[in-house]
């Protein structure tokens, strides 16, 4: 038996992508030279969900929840930060998608 699958279904599959979730760590000089707040607009400009914070030892942790695309960009702008202080090194793990609802900094 054959089954005929109307095309715009194939296209919207074949379009769709699975969302992922990236826990990345800057370290660097990284706070007090407004980087989590600038993470917080290059995500939300992205459609990016997640959060981001300090560390204590000085760094930045951040969840960044989306599609491939979005995060590789993402992920250029948290290698070059918000133009204050400099990035020493960028890490990044991938993790299926937690479904954050938005993207803001945490405490």
């Amino acid at each position: 038996m054959n089954f005929i699958v109307p095309e715009f279904i194939v296209n919207l599959l074949s379009s769709m992508e699975t969302k992922l979730l990236y826990k990345i760590h800057v370290s660097g000089h990284v706070q007090g030279v407004g980087f989590r707040w600038s993470a917080v607009r290059e995500a939300r400009n992205r459609e990016i969900k997640g959060f981001v914070k300090n560390l204590s030892d000085g760094s930045v942790y951040i969840e960044a929840e989306g599609y491939p695309e979005q995060l590789a960009i993402f992920v250029e702008w948290c290698r070059k930060g918000p133009g204050r202080g400099y990035i020493e090194s960028v890490t990044i793990n991938t993790f299926p998608a937690v479904n954050y609802a938005d993207f803001r900094i945490e405490s």
